[in-house]
This record gives C-alpha cells, structure tokens and sequence, in this order.
C-alpha cells in the first residue's frame, strides 16, 4: 500500500522521510497552495465587476473568500495532484497550529481526494514523534480552520479597507494592519513620552571606603533625618520633585560643599543586614520569550530568530517554534534532569521535576515549550550546527536544561555608614550556591542591570567599625525619559497586552521596519514622522482599531472560534458591516479627513509644521507674507527634531547654505548643506556653466561643527591617490562611498583582460584622509567580506555545474540572505531550505522557474510597446 504524505517544505519532508516505511512518499507544498488575491491580475474574470473584488472577500455572500492559486504554486499542486494519483492513502502532515491546519485543509479542497484521508500532528520531527503520530492521526480540524479563516479575512478587510484611505489622505504606499497599527501606535505613543518628558537634575555623593584593605564603594541615601532625591522622585512633565515628596535636593554647589565637609571625618559602621533570597530559573521558551531573548543575548531580529527556529525544527534539532505554552513533557523533563545529573552533578538538580504553568489564556497545554527535540537532548557541541543555528540551539537547550536545575541561594547584604548628619549606604550580594545560574540567567531589557549571577563582595563589616575614607565624589545625575522599544521590549508589550500572535510579531515587525515607520538605531526601534501622521490620523478617527484592549479583545474571538465557542461569519459582520462597522467608518473617514490635517505633524516645543509630502516629510514656516518650506533629512526622526535644528533648515533654504570658506587653491567656496541623507559639502555653486558642482557626504561620527576649511579641502580632494600596487601596478585609493569610507585597487584582470576594482572599507581606527599606503595594502590583502559578513570571494557551498551549459551552480551569501546563482540569474533560497540542505536539482528547478518568469514579463512589456507603437501609428496616419 502506498501513502502520499504532505508537508510545507522540503527540508521537513528530507527529514521526515527517514523515519518512514519506504512505502511512503513525502512531498512538499512550499507552505500555503492557495490564498486570498494579492494583486488585480489574480482576481477571478468572474469577479472583476464586483465592488467587492479588491478586498478578495464577497462581503456581500457570507463573507466567502475568494481563494485563487498563485502562479509560482500551480506547478506544485499540479505534482501534488500527480502524486496522490499512484497513492492508496493520503497524509496530511502540516504544522500543528492553526496556520497548519489550514494549509491542511486547502490541500484537502484542491486536491479533492478519493482515497481515505488522515491528519497528522507533531511537536517534533523525531522517529519516535513520527511513528507515534502516525498511530495516532484525526480528521481535519473544522474550528481550527475557521479560525485560522476568519483571521485571514479580517486582516484582508482592515488592510484593504484602510490603506486605501491612508493613500487618499496622507500618501501611496502606506498600509494599515490589525496588530500592525497598534505596534506602530504604541511606538508613536513612547516617543511622544519622551518628548514632552522634562528632565531633572540632581546630585548625590560616591564614597570609596577600605576595611582591612578591602575597598568597597557606598552612595549618600540620606541627609539630617531626609531622604536623598533620586530619579524616581521627579515628575517626568515638570522636571521637578513630585509634588508631596519630602526629600533633599542637592544642587552642584551644595553637593561639593558637603563633600569638603564630611571627607575628613570620621565614618562609622551604624546597621548591617543580610537576607537570605531565593532565585528560581525562568520557564522553557515560548516563541514570545524566544524572541525576546535571542534580541538581547544574540542581538537577532525576531524575523530572523524565527527563520533560524524553523530550520532547527524542520532538521529534527528543537519541537515547534510556534507556541505560548511553557509545558513540558515528561520525556523532556527527564531528559532535561538526565543533562543535569551528567553535567553538573545531582546536587544541581532540582527535588523534584519542575513543572511551569501556562498564565496566557489562549496557551494549549497539550502543546510543549521550545525545547531540543528527543527524549534525551544532544549538547550545542554534539548538533555539528554553525552559526546562528547553533547559537539560537545553544540558548534553547542551556534555558530548558536550566528549568530543571536546584534554585540559586543568594544572601543579599546591606551596610548603612554614618558620618555626621549623613548616611552612606552600601549593597553586595553573595551566592552562596549558583544553582541553575551554572547554565543559563535570563537577559535584561535595561543593558545597565547587573546579572543575576554576578557577585558582589563587600569586606566584613560590623556595627562600630570605622572604614577610612579612600576617596568622595560628587556626581550630578540627570532624570532620563522612558527607554525607546527595542524588538524584545515591544514583543514583551504585545504579548502582556494580548495583542496578535507571538508568531505572528517577527513579521510585524519586520513590515513597519520595511515601510518606513521605524528606523532602527542601535536596537531601539524609532517611529517616523510617517509613523506620527498615520497614528494621528487612526487615533481621531478609528480609535477602536489602534486600541490595544479592543484588538486584544479579537483575539480572543479568535480563540473562542478555534474551540467552537463562537461562530465566525456572525463576528465578521459584527466587525465590517452594519452602523458602527469598518465599512461606515470608512466611508465617512473619507468625507470628514481633511488630506492638508492628515498630511500635518504638530510636535512639542515646535513653533513649524511638519508635513508629509510626496517626496517625503518637509517643515513648513510663516516668514513675513512668505511660506518657507524645507524637506527634512531622511535619517531624521520626530526624536531628533528640535527648534534649533528647524532655523539651521530654514535659515540654509533662505540665505542659502552655510560657507566653510574659500578653497585655498581654485578660490571657489566651500559650503556646508543638508540633504536628504545629511549634510555634505559643495565646492562652488551650482549654475549652469557648472551644474554638477563636486560634493562629498561628511564621515560618519563627523559633525557639521567639526568642519574645518582643512577638513573641508581634504574631503573634497577625494579619492586620494596612495601609490601603485607592487603586484599588478595598479592605483591604490582612498575616498567616501554610501557604505562609507574605503581603499580601491584599481588594475586590469591579464586572464579576463578588462579592468577590475577590489574594495575594503576602512576600520573605525582609520581615518580617510590619513590612511597610508601600507595600511592600505594591508586591508587589500585580507579576505573580503560582504556587508552581511560573508566572503564574496567564495561561494557559501558549490552545489555542481548546471545540467545544460556546464556553468557552475554556488550559493553565495548576500545582504538579504542566502541565494542561488547560475550565469546572471539569482534566485533566493526559498522556505524551509538551508545551505546544507540545497541540491543541485532543486536549485537547476527554482532557476528554470526564475528564467521563466523573466522571460514571460519581458515578452509582455514587449507586446505592450509593441501595441502602444501600433496604436499612435494609426492616429498619426488618422490626423
């Protein structure tokens, strides 16, 4: 008896297939065979007419998707089709969620099978998870799907409902989404925070005590009977003490005064405390928690955290990725205890097995935590992984490990010092036994907390010593605005506020990164003025839509749907028609917005306006009777905006740009402009004898004030010319790219005859206008590498020479990822596949699909022309 298995992809179904009978065969989809129209030319003829067929839903029929099968997919479900006619049964073997069971279940509707079918579920590709599984198989869940169903749908009828209307009044190209626009209002909403935040400043004093030459610092607390003020006593809106706090506030002049008094005295020990704590490890990743810490430890996105889990999932190496469960299974926790025992020895164990407790409501516990897969776990060093895999793998293993490993025994320890009216304090930790901190102590939001794990040692003290005192310092402090979201602090945000799906957050936020709601800036994610308008607009008009309690209460629905709770098409009506649906709101959104009110930002502390434009955001002005109006650098966000930076804009687009100087040599002069993408220099002025005048972006890290009319000649003179390279006798340069500074060879290939440039950027330490000859050629000859890290100079792994012209078929590693190239044509390696798994076959497939669909779009731009000539012929001859 044959059986056709199905799954999404093909690393899955290689890693699956060695666990069945040879009986079985296992195919691929490539995730979901069919979906709702992504563009006008996938809309039925049927439907074209409709007033519904851009939305790819009959709103006015029930609600019923229009489901078409993308082109790149008819290949596929033609072999699937192909396949299942040789097979005495079929197994549908997709992921367990509810996106799974949907795949599952469109499979079902296209293929319409004659042989019995079976669903089959797993939360690890294992031979003892498959076989299990396969005993143990259902029907397709109907629930499930309608869940996953509605989920579709509503996100198509706030996307396609909304967007168009951000386009009419704002700009093209902006999208609105369900969880989208909350994140992104979210963002918005911190970093109006942090602007209207009004900072403080006070100061207190840092002791260096030594008590049998042991050193050990302690911090004032209190003053004459009062406590020192610290940050938390200020109001963020003011700058000032919150009102009804009574406490000191020292100013600079006073806290040097009060140094000079106390630092001669005589410091006495007055309490000592010590408290016996407790710490207990973090429970096993959910794919929330994943993402959170893989940010903070690993410094990946959340896109990639997921892409990577996936391919450590599909390979057999961890259980599902997608899940907000924290359970365990009893082959897990004895494997993780076994680890214990071999690593760390039974007195790291906990007592007894530790279970965790799901607190997410929607959480399925029949579902696991992310864990290695198997009933006993390979170490990081056993996988034979790389890379990102093998880091994400070790994080995954150390934190399950850890969740069955005896708490960490702390006594935290507490010394107050008195010297005259003031009181010093002064806090250590000591472990007294690490416990789980041996393997794994969970991240931190804020970069400046201590580790858990880390001791801090204080000499012995008692009541009545007197410690001299080494050193006294005073130190001002200045209050700090709330922190901006990083990817794991908005993920933690929206998952705490019930909002979207933990698996759905990488692409979140990986799309209002990709249409220019936020910059990222050392971790933090940055709203734009974009950003700004767009929730502005939502917030007066759609306010439900960006309220994180109205969209945490869908998902909730959601969840009622996927347990039959609730019935779906009564939920979509509820939501998109009617009086106070999406649909009205729309259409009276579109009478009432204003497009000049929509398209204006009003900022605190700002006298301009800014505005959104075609072009992008610009300031505008009243100068007299006159209108000035200016656009604002790219890399500049609402953050940085501020009333000096305006009249440096402004003043530049009145009186013209700023002048270094004079060139000391041709007497043109030099100014100092911003641009779109920053300030840079011009030599000379533009006119139409000289319309290209030569211009040169500053370094990065330079500033407008660093300039110099030395630096300003140097700059200018790019590309300086080094010397001439010894082997080839080529010119060897430095200069300024858009990547930033850099060395260039320049020479002639004798095999290829034709000349050739290899490049290497310059190291932080180096400097452009002074880098040497020899710190050139000592770039030049190390190994190139590409901006995503990888070499350029050999490919990832050589798959072989194409079937047809011989020519060689290598994956290369580029700055989106890795990718197949043959001759001229790239092709992206899709889902599911990895380096290691790639095949010349498969890749001699996704080519030929590639070359076709190049050849395809030039034919019909081609026809087009074609026809468009032929068309004004005739009215030419016409007239």
């Amino acid at each position: 008896m044959s059986t056709l298995v199905i799954v999404e992809s093909p690393t899955k179904a290689r890693t699956i297939r060695n666990y069945l009978p040879s009986s079985y065969q296992v195919e691929a989809s490539m995730g979901h065979v069919r979906d709702l129209p992504s563009s006008a030319d996938e809309i039925p003829p049927e439907c074209k007419d409709r007033p519904w067929a851009n939305l790819g839903v009959n709103v006015e029929d029930q609600f019923q998707p229009i489901y078409v099968i993308p082109k790149s997919k008819k290949k596929i479900v033609q072999e699937l089709k192909n396949a299942l006619k040789q097979a005495e049964e079929l197994i549908l073997a997709t992921d367990e969620d509810r996106e799974g069971e949907s795949i599952s279940w469109h499979l079902l509707e296209l293929l319409k099978p004659k042989v019995p079918v079976k669903r089959m579920v797993f939360h690890e590709i294992t031979r003892e998870a498959i076989q299990k599984a396969l005993k143990n198989c259902r029907e397709v869940d109907q629930d499930l799907v309608h869940a996953q169903e509605t989920r579709r749908i509503l996100d198509r009828l706030y996307g396609y409902t909304l967007s168009p209307l951000l386009w009419k009044k704002i700009k093209r190209g902006l999208s609105a989404g369900r969880v989208q626009s909350v994140a992104v209002r979210l963002l918005v909403e911190r970093e109006r925070e942090r602007r209207a935040f009004q900072s403080g400043d006070y100061w207190d004093l840092k002791a260096i005590l030594e008590q049998e030459k042991s050193r050990f610092e302690a911090k004032l607390i209190s003053l004459a009977g009062k406590k020192l003020a610290t940050g938390s006593d200020f109001d963020p809106n003011t700058g000032r003490i919150t009102a009804g706090r009574d406490v000191v506030l020292l100013n600079e002049a006073e806290a040097n005064a009060l140094k000079e008094r106390l630092i001669d005295k005589t410091w006495t020990v007055s309490k000592t405390e010590e408290k016996a704590t407790k710490r207990n490890p973090a429970p096993p990743f959910t794919t929330s928690t994943l993402q959170q810490e893989a940010n903070r430890k690993l410094g990946i996105s959340a896109r990639e955290t997921m892409s990577v889990a996936q391919k450590l999932y599909e390979q057999g190496y961890i259980t599902y990725m997608r899940t907000d469960s924290v359970h365990l299974s009893d082959q897990a926790i004895a494997a993780a205890r076994s680890c214990v025992e071999q690593m760390y020895g039974k007195e790291y164990l906990s007592p007894k097995p530790r279970q965790y407790s799901t607190k997410s409501k929607s959480a399925q516990e029949a579902h696991e935590a992310i864990r290695p897969a198997g009933s006993s776990f390979r170490t990081p060093q056993e996988t034979g992984l790389s890379g990102r895999e093998f880091a994400l793998y070790d994080l995954i293993w150390k934190r399950t490990v850890a969740s069955q490993m005896a708490e960490a025994r702390l006594t935290q320890i507490t010394v107050n010092i008195d010297v005259e009216d003031a009181v010093f304090r002064s806090s250590g930790k000591r472990i007294d036994f690490p416990g789980f901190f041996r393997a794994y102590v969970e991240g931190s939001d804020d970069p400046e907390a201590a580790l858990e794990n880390q001791e801090m040692i204080l000499p012995p003290l008692k009541e009545g010593d007197r410690p001299n005192c080494k050193e006294l310092e005073a130190i001002g402090h200045e209050t700090q605005p709330p922190a901006r979201y990083t990817e794991a602090s908005l993920v933690k945000t929206l998952e705490s506020e019930g909002v979207g799906r933990p698996s759905t957050y990488a692409s979140i936020i990986g799309t209002i990164i990709d249409r220019g709601y936020v910059q990222m800036r050392n971790k933090a994610l940055v709203p734009t003025f974009t950003a700004f308008a767009v929730t502005s607009l939502l917030e007066q008009h759609f306010p439900d839509l960006v309220d994180s309690s109205f969209t945490s209460k869908m998902e909730q629905t959601l969840d009622e749907i996927a347990t039959g709770e609730a019935q779906w098409i009564p939920y979509l009506k509820k939501f998109y028609s009617g009086q106070e649906g999406l649909e009205t709101q729309v259409q009276a959104g579109e009478k009432e917005i204003d497009p000049a009110s929509a398209k204006s930002i009003q900022l605190e502390n700002l006298d301009a306006t800014v505005r959104i434009g075609k072009y992008g955001p610009y300031i505008e002005v009243t100068n007299g009777d006159e209108v000035v109006k200016t656009s604002i650098p790219l890399d500049l966000t609402p953050a940085d905006l501020s009333p000096e930076q305006i009249e440096s804009l402004i003043r530049q687009k009145i009186e013209g740009p700023d002048k270094v100087g004079l060139h000391p040599e041709t007497g043109e002069p030099i100014f100092l402009l911003t641009g779109p993408y920053g300030p840079y220099l011009q030599l000379g002025e533009k006119t139409e004898k000289n319309p290209k005048p030569k211009q040169v972006s500053l370094p990065k890290g330079v500033t407008a004030d660093d300039v110099n009319v030395e630096m300003a000649v140097g700059l200018l003179s790019l590309p300086r010319m080094l010397g001439v390279h010894p082997e080839t006798g080529g010119n060897i340069k430095a200069s300024l790219g858009r990547f930033g500074p850099y060395v260039v060879h320049e020479y002639k290939d004798e095999v290829e005859k034709k000349a050739k440039k290899d490049y290497r950027s310059l190291k932080a330490e180096d400097d452009v206008l002074t880098v040497s000859f020899e710190r050139a050629i000592e770039l030049l000859a190390q190994p190139k590498r590409s901006r995503s890290g990888g070499s350029t100079k050999k490919p990832l792994k050589e798959l072989g020479a194409h079937p047809e012209d011989k020519e060689p078929v290598n994956v290369y590693k580029g700055p989106y990822g890795e990718y197949i190239k043959h001759g001229k044509v790239n092709v992206g390696l899709p889902e599911g596949e990895t380096v290691e798994s790639i095949t010349l076959e498969t890749a001699v497939k996704l080519l030929a699909d590639k070359a076709g669909t190049k050849k395809t779009k030039s034919k019909s731009k081609t026809t087009t022309k074609t026809t468009a000539k032929k068309k004004t012929t005739k009215k030419k001859k016409a007239i």
